[in-house]
């Protein structure tokens, strides 16, 4: 996660508290498994601002409902360099990773496919954007 522009987002709780729930900053899946297994990344704690990067594919789980009889809940979403969230995918139940596998794989894709070009920006349009939110910026 490392050279990437982190942001700060709140990192929605699914289903209760007082039942299983994580989040994960997904980056590879291996489709070889359709458990929880498949996606590879770092995990982030749930319910409150954590700094992610910009661009990445962020997984939520979440339980309701009775310790013998859970609700199962999971969503995909994308981590917005405005420090938003952009719904990608949901699923429920027991089969929730494997549903969420081709749609985090696609978006995984897409996003190594593009990246954010600000050559075209002079330096001063970057640096009076930066000041704007908040950094010192030093001019050489």
């Amino acid at each position: 996660m490392t050279g990437r522009v982190h942001v700060p987002v709140e990192v929605p709780l699914l289903g209760d508290e007082r039942h299983k729930n994580w989040a994960k900053v997904v980056e590879a899946v291996d489709s070889a498994k359709n458990s929880g297994w498949a996606y590879e990344g770092s995990f982030v704690a749930t319910g409150g601002v954590q700094d992610l990067p910009a661009g990445s594919v962020l997984l939520v789980y979440g339980e309701s409902g009775s310790r013998s009889n859970p609700r199962i809940v999971a969503r995909a979403y994308t981590v917005n360099a405005d420090a938003t969230l952009t719904f990608e995918a949901e699923a429920r139940g027991k089969a929730w990773a494997r549903t969420l596998r081709d749609p985090i794989e696609r978006r995984l894709d897409s996003s190594a496919d593009t990246g954010l070009d600000l050559s075209p920006l002079s330096d001063e349009v970057l640096a009076d954007e930066l000041r704007g939110r908040g950094w010192r910026v030093e001019q050489p």
